[in-house]
């Protein structure tokens, strides 16, 4: 597991940094919706601000994403500790670094990615290793950030508007493109088992390796951010909305994972159509917190719109064998990958706290031995099992559930769930009183 870098060795991170010939130290500190807040200092002044007088403003985790203040504050200050093991390349200038920090103070206990940490410990304390990696679609306009403003965001013109889902012509029509954004990923130390053209106008797909729980996620948040980057400095648009109009297809942000033992074995792998004990338990208790947790994969107001007919997007809390529109696709037999994906959460999802949920309802089901119900068969999207819970429908249904949730409480921390819930429902409000186009239409000359 990473470790945080004790405040006595900032020394030696700054000697990981130069190590690398970087002399720009790009430090990135986790928001709680998944983005990343940044510093860009010179190497010389790491010491300091990383130091017993260094801070950062602890408003960060109580901003939502257009940086207006929900938390009561007082906003002050608060000491900051990087993570030696996320140094990475950073790929937008030359000899310059990523490093992630985070919070050392109060505000420790409502990060995402001490939460995933947590969770990480709990694993590693039963003796598992966990193996993670995420499945990102997004779609790209060929629009800018003046051009989507001056359209409020309607009528967008995509990019690759012929494109077809996995066609070969599509592919080598667009190589050049993806070829780059493909460079530029390893240019960030970001690994990526399959990326290319995907479905419909304008969309990709990219499936990152499979590696460590903690460097999983840290793929994911970087993939995103430098993918954003990657595109609008070619004078275009990436954009990870889980539902970004009614025409738009769903877009998705899955989770593999499997847990290795001591020895190194899966503990998922095992005989063709069957679950191993542990892969049924993982499961089982994954789907019977599902309602109650799944605030934390689908954390925006978009997210629940992709859980709609018409999309993949699994809407119930179920499990198949190698079912794509089930909650958990089990890719289940003896080989090597076997593994459990996570198709609940969308392109929008917070990687931290998707993969936090997922572990901890995951193990959760290990440690009581809960069992799931047999297999959905058919279409997974309208599979319901007796006494079944049914997901929440929207965001504040979700932020309910989670502040009702004793389970949640006791694995993830009354301090964090209460925070977390208060900053859900206050992204629900600021979106109660949106009146969208297609509203005006149904209502306004009849109403």
């Amino acid at each position: 597991m990473t470790q945080t870098v004790p405040e006595s060795d900032v020394d030696s991170l700054h000697r990981a940094i130069a190590a690398r010939g970087a002399q720009t130290v790009h430090v990135a500190i986790p928001d709680v919706d998944g983005g990343l807040r940044e510093r860009r200092l010179p190497l010389a002044s790491l010491p300091e601000a990383l130091g017993p007088a260094g801070s950062f403003c602890n408003v960060l985790h109580e901003w939502d994403v257009t940086d207006t203040v929900h938390g009561p504050g007082p906003f002050v200050g608060e000491r900051i500790q990087a993570d030696a093991d996320s140094v990475r390349a950073y790929p937008f200038e030359a000899d310059a670094v990523w490093v992630l920090a985070d919070f050392a103070g109060p505000h420790r206990a409502t990060s995402p990615r001490e939460l995933l940490k947590a969770q990480l410990a709990r694993a590693a304390a039963r003796g598992f290793d966990v193996r993670a990696a995420f499945e990102f679609e997004w779609l790209v306009f060929d629009e800018d950030a003046q051009s989507l403003r001056a359209k409020r965001y309607a009528n967008l013109a995509p990019w690759a508007p012929d494109n077809r889902c996995w066609d070969a012509q599509s592919a080598a029509i667009n190589a050049d493109v993806v070829a780059a954004q493909q460079a530029m990923l390893a240019a960030a130390d970001i690994a990526v088992f399959g990326l290319g053209m995907e479905l419909g106008a304008g969309c990709m797909e990219a499936t990152l390796a499979a590696t460590g729980g903690l460097r999983a996620a840290d793929d994911a948040v970087f993939f995103k951010l430098a993918s954003r980057a990657f595109f609008r400095r070619r004078g275009q648009t990436a954009c990870f909305m889980a539902q970004s109009d009614a025409a738009a297809p769903g877009l998705s942000g899955h989770v593999h994972l499997s847990l290795g033992d001591a020895s190194g074995r899966n503990l998922f792998r095992g005989p063709a159509g069957e679950l191993t004990a542990a892969a049924r338990h993982f499961t089982g208790g994954v789907l019977a917190l599902l309602p109650e947790m799944i605030a934390l994969p689908l954390h925006t107001v978009n997210a629940y719109r992709r859980l709609s007919p018409g999309n993949w997007a699994p809407r119930t809390p179920t499990w198949s064998f190698g079912g794509y529109t089930t909650a958990v696709r089990a890719v289940a037999g003896d080989f090597p990958s076997a593994r459990l994906e996570f198709r609940i959460p969308g392109a929008d999802v917070n990687p931290y706290l998707g993969l936090a949920m997922y572990l901890a309802a995951g193990l959760w089901g290990m440690e009581n031995a809960v069992e799931p119900p047999p297999p959905a068969t058919g279409d997974g999207r309208l599979h319901t099992y007796p006494g079944m819970r049914a997901l929440p429908r929207d965001l504040m249904s979700a932020a309910d559930a989670l502040a009702e949730s004793a389970t949640a409480r006791a694995l993830l921390g009354d301090t964090f769930v209460d925070a977390y819930v208060a900053s859900r429902r206050h992204e629900f409000d600021s979106l109660r009183r949106a009146v969208s186009a297609e509203e005006k239409a149904r209502y306004f000359e009849i109403a």
